[in-house]
């Protein structure tokens, strides 16, 4: 059980890390306009694309670390980052431009499985 969980964890630390330092670099090389600017519908794009590469490799990372049914493990991981992007996309809802647009909160939601069952897949086809 213990190793489950940290299995989990560590596929959701992986993805978060991966998503908030990329973040970091989009901003801080000027692909992403300066705090407080608006972002453009491909810079949107961009975070999007990003976000679902750090989902599957994240969820990879749990897939790899399960002690046993590393499906079941990464879709569990892709649960969670579902119910966090369903949470964010709630606390955000017309909040603002710097939030992003609706399409961006729902493909978050939206992709948080179908990611997860590609990072597991990428293990299984890399354990054969």
């Amino acid at each position: 059980m213990k190793k489950s969980v940290l299995a989990v964890l560590a596929g959701l630390v992986v993805t978060i890390a991966l998503s908030i330092g990329l973040d970091v670099i989009m901003y801080s090389t000027g692909v992403f306009p300066a705090s407080g600017a608006e972002m453009t519908e491909s810079n949107w794009s961009m975070a999007t694309a990003y976000r679902i590469v750090a989902a599957i490799v994240g969820t990879w990372v749990t897939a790899r670390l399960a002690p046993a049914r590393p499906m079941k493990h990464a879709l569990i991981t892709g649960g969670i980052g579902m119910a966090i992007a369903t949470l964010g996309a709630v606390l955000a809802w017309n909040k603002g431009p710097e939030f992003g647009p609706h399409w961006y909160m729902l493909a978050l939601i939206i992709t948080a499985l179908p990611c997860a069952w590609i990072g597991a897949k990428f293990h299984a086809a890399a354990a054969r």
